[in-house]
């Protein structure tokens, strides 16, 4: 199964997030068998965005998770309540949140403890800080991943998301040879945990075309900016199905992929943005 991930950070607003929503429920429609898409917006818009996504397959999740599940906590959000409001996901570690608001390993440990614990998959973001060879960054992606494990026994399911820091917001995504180096080296420790239903996602201006190029050696792809165009979603979903041998993305309901409300309806897109809604 190939996962693809869009983070919306804090691009959107409420309105322009829901939009953004609603225009890819329309062109997805239902996500095809062998393939899992899932979308991490603003905290306060995650209850409506769960409602547009209802019955089409998306996941929700929240882009941060507190250490505790509630309490005197002021400003977070417990795994207790993202789970009550429909999220499936938490984003946990993220480059951001290490460099704005000084989160640590030990910090982003409990994170992962707390999504675990109220039944979360965590979303743990890894990547060295600086451009280095393969085996450097492989070395300290999987020290990070050690590191977030260490306050639980849990070894459910992780989406690790492989994201050097210094590909980031850059104009052009990390050399395939090295992410797919890292992600190899981050899938096989995954497997020596006894985690292998996890998936090793690729992100850092990640985009459409990215996915063909890396091949077997991701399990998909955790994209930002790239994806704020609805229809760019739409083009890596169908360049997942490519990689995936589907020849043919219809939906199992009938109809080819450029049917109205059906999965990959690029043209709705468009004709959508043409009426402004």
């Amino acid at each position: 199964m190939l996962t693809l991930g869009v983070s919306l950070k804090a691009y959107f607003g409420y309105a322009e997030t829901v939009r953004w929503a609603e225009l890819v429920r329309g062109a997805v429609g239902t996500v095809p068998d062998g393939l899992e898409l899932f979308v991490v917006p603003s905290f306060p818009v995650i209850p409506r965005v769960v409602e547009v996504f209802r019955g089409s397959g998306v996941l929700v999740g929240a882009q941060n998770i507190a250490h505790d599940d509630g309490g005197a906590l002021t400003g977070e959000t417990g795994g207790r309540m993202l789970a009550e409001i429909g999220c499936s996901i938490a984003e946990i570690g993220h480059a951001e949140r290490r460099s704005l608001f000084g989160e640590t390993d030990g910090l982003v440990a409990l994170k992962v403890a707390a999504a675990y614990r109220n039944g979360l998959v965590p979303l743990l973001c890894v990547g060295e800080e600086d451009r280095e060879h393969p085996a450097g960054a492989a070395e300290s992606a999987i020290a990070q991943l050690d590191a977030a494990l260490a306050q639980t026994q849990e070894r459910g399911r992780m989406i690790v998301a492989y994201e050097p820091r210094w590909a980031i917001g850059a104009a052009a995504p990390a050399d395939p040879a090295h992410v797919s180096a890292v992600c190899l080296a981050l899938r096989e420790h995954l497997l020596a945990l006894g985690m292998g239903g996890s998936s090793v996602l690729y992100g850092g201006s990640a985009g459409p075309g990215l996915l063909e190029r890396l091949g077997a050696s991701v399990d998909g792809l955790f994209l930002g900016r790239f994806a704020h165009d609805p229809a760019a979603v739409v083009a890596v979903l169908h360049e997942a199905a490519r990689v995936n041998g589907r020849s043919d993305t219809r939906k199992t309901a009938g109809g080819s992929p450029d049917d109205a409300g059906g999965y990959g309806g690029a043209r709705s897109v468009a004709r959508h943005e043409e009426e402004g809604l």
